[in-house]
């Protein structure tokens, strides 16, 4: 029998492609003379990766059950994500340093921010990779990732918040049938933040001690996003101070747009007991498409990953009762920025996903009775 081997194992160091966006913009403009190279982040996330994904298609193989410990110890995969920080943070201070002159227009310093903000989007990612695991060291890896979006809190509303509410109308992170991309923004955003206070208090009032703490996980983590936009001003001055907020909010964006494409309209049921049912794999969105699936450390195989959180993204495995989108991540973030085109695309998945009752999904209270008027309730025999 042949041994098993991980096809995808060098094609990982393509991960570490993203924080070198800037650099591959900055050099395309200065040998081609043409200023939209500064603009190579987006073109490259919504234009060239989901072209990619069509082009190069799926991979549904799965390591086998005995191999995933061994696959998992192997430290080679662990320092590709690693590697991401250093390169993820070259690149942010040669940003800042343009930002800070006068060799580029006003809109090449927007087009370099939007850049470094698609570094910043893949870099929650990368913290996330890292945040999940139990290593101490990792987790802090997590937090300084996190550090450039000021987003530090993500840290704990995702492994404490999202993974125990997810696909149920109180998880901020989990999207809505007939909720628009713009109407879940600032839901997630704000209730994101909520959540993550509202769950480190608890661990202090147990001890008797005050949540106004350094040991606050919420608050050490947007302490080092203050200690380094801090620094970066004053080496290179309040001018840069609208690119770091626009990239911050580019990566922030980014990691939301995933967020509401990863659980639309999943909804877990209620149990006799008035509890939600365990979380499945059919309640997480799912794509095998390996272009986006190598930059995003297989993230898309999104239902392995809320079975077993702490298992590293070399090992996770496709899994058949799992929902799958039309295309990879990257295609679907450029088709969620339409909500018609993502409506009539993704509602006729959910409906057949839930066998044709409409009502079982998670729906937008203010457009309930028009979603189920589109899409009746079947009628019972």
């Amino acid at each position: 029998m042949e041994q098993w081997t991980d096809h995808k194992r060098y094609l990982w160091l393509f991960g570490l492609v993203v924080p070198l966006f800037p650099f591959m913009g900055g050099g395309l403009a200065t040998l081609t003379g043409w200023s939209v190279f500064w603009f190579i982040g987006p073109i490259l996330i919504l234009g060239l990766i989901p072209a990619i994904d069509l082009a190069a298609g799926i991979d549904r193989s799965n390591p086998p059950d005995d191999l995933i410990a061994t696959l998992e110890a192997d430290k080679y995969y662990r320092w590709i994500t690693y590697f991401f920080l250093p390169l993820q943070y070259l690149a942010l201070i040669w940003a800042c340093w343009l930002w800070a002159g006068d060799t580029l227009s006003v809109v090449d310093k927007v087009g370099l921010a939007l850049t470094v903000g698609t570094v910043a989007g893949v870099g929650i990612n990368t913290a996330h990779e890292l945040g999940h695991k139990k290593e101490k060291v990792e987790r802090w890896l997590a937090k300084i990732a996190l550090a450039q979006s000021f987003y530090g809190h993500f840290y704990i509303e995702h492994n404490r918040g999202h993974h125990v509410r997810v696909a149920t109308p109180v998880d901020p992170a989990s999207s809505r049938v007939g909720e628009s991309l713009y109407a879940f923004l600032p839901r997630t955003v704000v209730g994101s933040l909520q959540s993550a206070w509202r769950l480190e208090q608890p661990r202090f009032k147990r001890r008797d001690e005050s949540h106004w703490s350094i040991r606050n996980d919420v608050l050490n983590a947007w302490l080092m996003s203050v200690v380094l936009w801090a620094v970066l001003l004053i080496v290179f001055g309040l001018a840069i101070l609208p690119y770091l907020l626009l990239q911050a909010a580019v990566g922030i964006v980014l990691l939301e747009i995933v967020n509401y494409l990863e659980h639309y309209g999943m909804l877990r049921q209620k149990e006799h007991t008035g509890r939600y049912e365990r979380v499945r794999p059919s309640h997480s969105w799912n794509s095998n498409n390996i272009a986006t699936n190598v930059l995003l450390y297989h993230l898309q195989r999104h239902s392995d990953h809320h079975a077993n959180p702490t298992r590293r993204y070399q090992a996770l495995r496709d899994m058949e009762e799992a929902p799958v989108l039309p295309t990879g991540y990257a295609g679907m973030i450029l088709l969620a920025l339409f909500p018609p085109l993502w409506y009539r695309t993704m509602d006729p998945r959910v409906l057949a996903h839930f066998d044709g009752d409409m009502s079982r999904a998670n729906i937008q209270p203010s457009k309930r009775n028009k979603v189920l008027a589109r899409y009746p309730v079947p009628e019972t025999a």
